[in-house]
This record gives C-alpha cells, sequence and structure tokens, in this order.
C-alpha cells in the first residue's frame, strides 16, 4: 500500500491506495483560514502540521493498517504558500502566507516593470504576488530579525512540501522537488537549479532555500510521526502537477482541469518548456530519473472557494452540496453573474487589483440565482483557461478530464460542458491528487514498475456532453467578458 498526504489550501487529507490505485481509506480535517487584514491570507504552520498528520494516523487506523505494511509515502500540496522557520528549534516566524495572499502587489508590481522579461523566460511565470519569491522577501523584509537571522544561516524557507518533509524526518531533510520550486519564481526551469539573477531581484539568500530533487524520489524515511514510523518518503509533487499525473495526463497534449480551492487546468508539453503567448504559465510538470516533463497551466484563484464563500461569508447555504439544490430550483441566473475576484484575477488576465463582482440584481434575485452564478462563474473562468491553452497549442482539446471536490457537482460539470462544447469526462477516483502523489513515491519503491503499468485509461463515472449550441454559449462567455471587464477597471475607475 501507498499513503498519500494531500495537504491542500482548506483542509489536510491522507489517503491509503492499494497496489490497483483504489482508495482503501481516507481522513480529512479542515484547518483555520486567517485574514489579518484585507487581502491578506495566512495559515498557522502548526495546525497544517497537526491535521496533516492526525488524518495520516486516521486512515492507517481505520484500515487496520500499521506503518511496516506501507511501502512508501507520497506528499501533494497547495503550493506557493511561503513559510520560514528556525533551523534549530524548527519554530516558524511567523504565519505561513498562503499564495491567495496579495499583500505584494506593490512590491510586484515594481519588479515586473523592470524584470517582468527576465522572470517569464527564466521561469515561465508572470511576476504576481501568487507566487513564493515575493512572499519571501516580505518576511525578510517585515518580521524582526528575519533579515540577519537568515543572512547567518538560522532560517530555512519552504513551501508546504517541505515544512512536512522537514518535520516528518524530525528535521533531518530540507528538500522540494522540481514541481514545487519552479512554482518560487526563484527557479530556473531550463537549469532546473536556483537561479542567481533572481535571487539578487529579490534579495533572498541561497542558503535558505531546499535542495531540489526529483518528484519520484526516496528522501529519507519517517522518523518524528509515531503513527507513520519508517516508511520511505518517496514522491513530492504540487497539487496540480499530482492530479496531472493521477489522471494518467502522460502524452504531450493530455490536459485536465482541477476543481479545488481554486481551478487550475494543466497540459503536458512534454520534455522542453512552452512558452505561452496568450499568458498561460509554463511550469516543471514533474521529473523521473533523468527525464523532466512540462505544462502549460492557467491558473483561477478563486473557484470552489466561491462555494465556500456562499457559506461562510455569505451564509446562504449551509453546506456546499447545497449550493446545487439551490441552482437547480432557479433554473438559471436569470441575468446575475458573480466574478470572484476576491485574490485579483489570475489566467489570462494577471491583475491583482481585480476586485469581486454580483452584477444583474433585481428584486427577483434570490439565493438560488447566486448560487448558479457562483457555479456559472467557476465554469466562465475555466473556459477561458481552455481558450488561451488551445491557442497556445494551436491543438483542440477533444475532451476535458475533470477532477477534485467541485468536480462532483453534477451541474457544474453540466454548465462546464456547455460553455466548453465538448465532453467533460469524471472518472471515478476523483481523488487524483492525492493519486499522483501514491503514484509517484510507488514508482519509486517498485510497487509500480513503470509508468506503463499505471496508464491504463481510468475507469469514467460520467461523462457530460454540451447541451446548448455554439452560439449559445458563444453569447454567454461574451456577457460574462464583460463583466470581467467592470471587475478589472474598479480600481481604475475609482473604487477604494
Amino acid at each position: 500500500m501507498v499513503l498519500a498526504l494531500d495537504q491542500g489550501t482548506t483542509s489536510s487529507r491522507a489517503i491509503l491506495f492499494d497496489e490497483t490505485g483504489a482508495a482503501v481509506s481516507k481522513s480529512q480535517r479542515e484547518f483555520r483560514q486567517i485574514f489579518p487584514r484585507s487581502g491578506w491570507v495566512e495559515h498557522d504552520p502548526m495546525e497544517i502540521l497537526e491535521s496533516q498528520f492526525e488524518t495520516a494516523a486516521e486512515a492507517l487506523s481505520n484500515a487496520g493498517v500499521s506503518a511496516s505494511e506501507v511501502s512508501a509515502l507520497g506528499i501533494t500540496n497547495q503550493r506557493e504558500t511561503t513559510l520560514i522557520w528556525d533551523r534549530a528549534t524548527g519554530r516558524p516566524v511567523s504565519n505561513a502566507i498562503v499564495w491567495q495572499d496579495r499583500r505584494t502587489s506593490d512590491h510586484c508590481a515594481r519588479v515586473r516593470e523592470s524584470h517582468g522579461d527576465t522572470i517569464r523566460q527564466k521561469t515561465g511565470l508572470e511576476v504576481d504576488p501568487y507566487f513564493s519569491a515575493s512572499k519571501i522577501s516580505w518576511l525578510l523584509e517585515n518580521v524582526p530579525g528575519v533579515r540577519e537571522r537568515a543572512e547567518a544561516g538560522e532560517l530555512a524557507f519552504g513551501t508546504v512540501d517541505t515544512w512536512l518533509v522537514w518535520n516528518l524526518t524530525g528535521g533531518g531533510v530540507h528538500a522540494t522537488d522540481v514541481s514545487n520550486a519552479s512554482r518560487t519564481m526563484l527557479f530556473n526551469i531550463n537549469t532546473l537549479d536556483w537561479d542567481e539573477e533572481l535571487l539578487g531581484i529579490f534579495g533572498v539568500p541561497r542558503f535558505i532555500l531546499p535542495s531540489v530533487i526529483p518528484s519520484s524520489h526516496v528522501i529519507g524515511r519517517v522518523s518524528s510521526a509515531e503513527a507513520l514510523l519508517g516508511i520511505p518518503i518517496a514522491g513530492i509533487a504540487g497539487d496540480q502537477q499530482a492530479a496531472l499525473f493521477g489522471q494518467r495526463c502522460f502524452s504531450e497534449g493530455d490536459a485536465k482541469s482541477t476543481y479545488g480551492t481554486g481551478c487550475f487546468l494543466l497540459q503536458n508539453t512534454g520534455t522542453s518548456p512552452a512558452p505561452s503567448e496568450h499568458r498561460l504559465l509554463t511550469t516543471v510538470a514533474w521529473q523521473i530519473g533523468d527525464r523532466c516533463e512540462y505544462a502549460l497551466e492557467g491558473s483561477v484563484f478563486i473557484g470552489g472557494a466561491v462555494i465556500q464563500w456562499l457559506r461562510d461569508s455569505l451564509g446562504i447555504i449551509a453546506s456546499a452540496a447545497e449550493v446545487e439544490t439551490l441552482a437547480r430550483e432557479a433554473g438559471s441566473s436569470d441575468g446575475v453573474f458573480f466574478v470572484p475576484a476576491f485574490s485579483g484575477l489570475g489566467t489570462p488576465y494577471w491583475d491583482p487589483t481585480a476586485r469581486g463582482l454580483l452584477t444583474g440584481l433585481t428584486r427577483g434575485t434570490g439565493r438560488g440565482q447566486i448560487a448558479y452564478a457562483a457555479l456559472e462563474a467557476i465554469a466562465f473562468q475555466t473556459a477561458e483557461l481552455l481558450e488561451a491553452m488551445q491557442n497556445d497549442s494551436h491543438r483542440e482539446i477533444p475532451e476535458l478530464k475533470v477532477d477534485g471536490g467541485a468536480a462532483s457537482n453534477d451541474l457544474l460539470m453540466q454548465i462546464q460542458a456547455d460553455l466548453l462544447q465538448i465532453p467533460v469526462v469524471r472518472p471515478t477516483v476523483t481523488e487524483t491528487t492525492s493519486l499522483g502523489a501514491a503514484f509517484l513515491a510507488g514508482l519509486a519503491t517498485g510497487v509500480w514498475t513503470d509508468i506503463d503499468q499505471i496508464s491504463a485509461k481510468a475507469a469514467i463515472d460520467a461523462s457530460f456532453e454540451p447541451s446548448i449550441s455554439g452560439e449559445e454559449a458563444a453569447d454567454r462567455m461574451a456577457k460574462w467578458k464583460a463583466a470581467v471587464e467592470k471587475s478589472l477597471n474598479w480600481v481604475a475607475d475609482g473604487g477604494d
């Protein structure tokens, strides 16, 4: 068996898989979202750790499995979230700054003006607060004593995967894989190494950075979490790259979309980086042995999180599952458009100043119409990603493989198929992020001998076919883009 730790933005999960790729047992815990100021998003690193260790122990316990029966452990994680901690004590210097956080927008605007082209060529990324580099800079400059301690070699930086590995090994391993490193804006995806020029731009000392390893590679054994003692840590990949692997997108041109807190559309582009002309990201997909593969990625910052907002902030639903019922009862958004730019807008706009917008409200607008508009917002944003990806790759994507929590919403998937005008295919196992981490770990430990052994087509749970005309889909997209323009112009038009 292989245990996958799936540390996400709103919850930590652990899933135990057998050699067929079937989930044997799972456990999940939500943890706090901390909003100290407008636009700031933080996590308590110790809560991340506690929730992840608890779910791992529970997954094994529920299956009646001991650590000695687990062949490998794989880790997948929210990617750009940034932590710095004391090498001697293991204590974080502050809360983790989450990938959604926008506190460094002004810093990124200045860097984009002077170094945007260089950063794009070396990293494949747009200069944006989304990525780790400006968050590291902020911690170094704004938390008292951190710059001096970092320069003295006392501190370590990591994304969440690195934080987990450090603690699982009792501080024995400070490492990340190439997929996570490629999301920091400090990693040269052409040389597969930290880049001195980029480190200079952001003022980051190299010795706080982790070593970079392949995604499928035994890096050590668990030595500090009692329930997991001795299990080889053998696979690491950022959540979206892990989902691409778990969806078995091993051939150039294969694509998938994950509907989690955000929405992320990735397409395998083979063994060479593929520069984008439509503001997609070029990123490392994974490395196995000496073979590194790349992907094009479109990033939506607020996807499934809009449902959480309806529940926790607006209070119009009691549970995430209720949104589909409400939306079906309404039957349509009745002209309401919802642009959930709570953290700015990602692909293809890359505008951190955009603001959330509800438009088209009337006295007849109720919970159901807003719920429907929220689902449409997720689908509209993903449709824009696919349009950009097809323009970049100069090839039609014949179907879209989907996964993630919100992919279980049948109405959302039907809306998505309608807007894309292609089939949307949902596998039986939708935990593909965890499955990808498990596959990578199992490949490194002999559970699976090679990719061919795991490349059999995934069993399909449902396929959603377009039910509206192309003309109607185009009209809906045009109205959506008009609403987005209002969101983008909010600050320019005098919004605070």
